[in-house]
């Protein structure tokens, strides 16, 4: 049977039953077990970490968009944790499919923007002219702006999906080459196992760096409106 690299992106299930579901409750599971325990290590190093994630998010905002701080910090701990959960045996990860990501992307991005459009309207639209502008280049940088500003959430949602599943699909061809080898070729397959292992790592960093991004650009449309 042919193998397909893209199998992997496909929900799996075992009698019946998406194995998604166990896999997402599971850091609920730790949740409400470790709840009980309010002062130990565990939930003392979670609230330190939640605590440094808010105010590197809120660095680039401004006095008046810190209201949205715990907005921006679930959204990233939920980009994390979608982010990571691909890196698990026999799950899946949501954040590889463009319309995840693109759901994400535009309500949030479009918030920024009404928030804008609200607050300061005058200043929200004039960021579509640059001042001192030609008169006869007005039409033309304002159809480029617009086309900017409306790109946004495309190029938000695209990265993540590109990110995550080039690194996936990487991960695939170097694993399915260590089997390939392993009864031939003992050496190249000990070399493949090791940059799979360095590999591994390297995608926990990935899904972590780009769920940072994410949250980041969104704090930036943020501060450009606020």
């Amino acid at each position: 049977m042919a193998l397909n690299f893209f199998d992997q992106f496909n929900i799996h299930t075992m009698l019946g039953i998406p194995l998604i579901l166990p896999a997402l409750m599971f850091p609920l599971i730790l949740w409400v077990v470790t709840g009980r325990l309010i002062k130990n290590r565990l939930t003392a190093l979670q609230l330190w970490l939640t605590s440094l994630l808010t105010k590197q998010l809120v660095l680039p905002i401004s006095t008046p968009g810190h209201k949205w701080a715990s907005s921006f910090t679930t959204l990233m701990l939920l980009l994390i944790s979608l982010n990571t959960l691909g890196l698990l045996p026999y799950t899946f990860t949501p954040t590889t499919q463009l319309s995840m990501n693109m759901a994400l992307a535009l309500p949030t991005w479009l918030t920024t923007v009404l928030v804008g459009l609200r607050n300061q309207p005058t200043t929200s639209l004039g960021h579509l002219l640059p001042e001192g502008t030609p008169a006869p280049l007005i039409p033309m940088l304002i159809l480029i702006e617009t086309a900017s500003l409306l790109i946004r959430p495309i190029a938000l949602g695209v990265r993540l999906t590109a990110n995550l599943t080039a690194g996936h699909l990487l991960m695939q061809l170097i694993s399915s080459a260590a089997l390939a080898t392993a009864n031939t070729l003992m050496a190249a397959s000990s070399m493949a196992l090791i940059t799979l292992i360095l590999l591994s790592c390297l995608e926990m960093a990935v899904a972590l760096i780009q769920a940072y991004v994410f949250t980041l650009l969104l704090t930036l449309y943020l501060q450009e409106n606020i």
